[in-house]
């Protein structure tokens, strides 16, 4: 049987958890701004509704990766109070998996806004 009190508090805690990783990491605000400024561009040049369904889940895997490097580097910090080899290759791998995202979104969002770029031109 669902535990509907306990369900309310595992949402209530994860709305925490946005609004924490929304507000204290700047990266996020990074990657939320890029966002905006892509939505409205869309917006402005017609994007079809599959193309926006396209940069909508590109946007939401930039931000999870972002909230997941974030809880990685959190979790070293709580359980490594020296600077280690081990630590940093961790931060680091966790550091690019978000630059990959970052990069093959920007390659994909390329795909997609460049035939309608270059349709305002002709």
């Amino acid at each position: 049987m669902i535990n509907i009190p306990k369900l309310i508090k595992s949402f209530g805690y994860a709305i925490e958890g946005l609004l924490y990783s929304f507000k204290n990491n700047q990266n996020i605000k990074i990657h939320i701004l890029m966002a905006i400024i892509v939505i409205i561009a869309g917006f402005f040049l017609k994007l079809t509704s599959s193309e926006f369904f396209d940069i909508c889940v590109l946007i939401v895997l930039v931000i999870s990766s972002e909230m997941i490097n974030t809880c990685i580097e959190e979790v070293i910090n709580l359980l490594v109070n020296e600077h280690r080899l081990e630590a940093k290759i961790a931060k680091d791998v966790s550091a690019g998996m978000v630059l990959l995202v970052a990069i093959f979104s920007a390659v994909v969002g390329v795909f997609i806004f460049l035939p309608h770029l270059l349709s305002l031109f002709k």
